[in-house]
């Protein structure tokens, strides 16, 4: 397996890949619906995964209901994963590896995410992940979310890094359609959504780990140094 273009930059997902917070998202989602005495499906919740609020206000509803009362809902969970957040998200394997082989190489880094600013520097400056990246694309920032190109069209222009040279590393099928759209190469590492038939026609590569992501882009690099 390896990757078809030199790869330039490198372009990030954040919850999912970085750091292991979707399976928090998921628990505290169904804990809040527990508690209003509704019912989320797992199917529902992960319909909502690498969506903007509005497009997740958009599954919830067709789910619960016009009429369901949508943002209590979302705010009582949003409070209880902040509180959850602040005693510390773990950083998925191999993602300190990888920033420190893109450091050592000098390949530039962003991260382009659905989740707004605040939110990025509550879940990657306690760990110290925030300051390693060139550019933080985060809701606000761009036009049309995730499973549009624009976040990544975004992160590429602020690296000044032609789409095609850049690497996005996504867990959820609505990010890897964006980076696809954008026209990046792109490795899924699957967290909570499984790589389907379609992820698979749309990277470059699946791994288990942001470890074997690595291992590819360090065996591109040697490549290029003995050509």
């Amino acid at each position: 397996m390896t990757l078809p273009r030199h790869v330039e930059a490198v372009v990030f997902d954040m919850d999912g890949l970085l750091v292991d917070t979707e399976t928090m998202f998921r628990d505290v989602m169904m804990e809040v619906s527990r508690r209003r005495g509704v019912h989320l499906p797992l199917e529902v919740f992960l319909r909502m995964v690498g969506l903007q609020h509005e497009a997740s206000r958009v599954v919830a509803l067709d789910h619960f209901g016009a009429d369901f009362d949508y943002e209590p809902w979302i705010a009582d969970a949003w409070a209880l994963a902040h509180a959850q957040i602040e005693v510390g998200v773990a950083v998925k394997a191999g993602a300190v590896e990888l920033l420190d082989f893109l450091e050592a190489e000098g390949i530039p880094r962003a991260v382009a995410t659905s989740s707004g600013h605040a939110t990025v520097a509550r879940q990657l400056g306690p760990n110290g992940l925030l300051a390693r990246f060139q550019s933080v694309v985060a809701a606000g920032d761009y036009g049309r979310g995730k499973p549009n190109p624009d976040p990544f069209l975004v992160a590429a222009a602020r690296l000044g890094v032609d789409p095609a040279a850049c690497l996005a590393l996504e867990d959820s099928h609505n990010g890897v359609r964006a980076a696809h759209a954008a026209g990046m190469m792109t490795i899924m590492v699957p967290d909570l959504l499984e790589a389907t038939v379609e992820m698979r026609s749309l990277c470059v590569a699946v791994t288990e780990t942001l470890h074997e992501a690595r291992g590819l882009m360090a065996a591109q690099r040697r490549r290029i140094r003995r050509d």
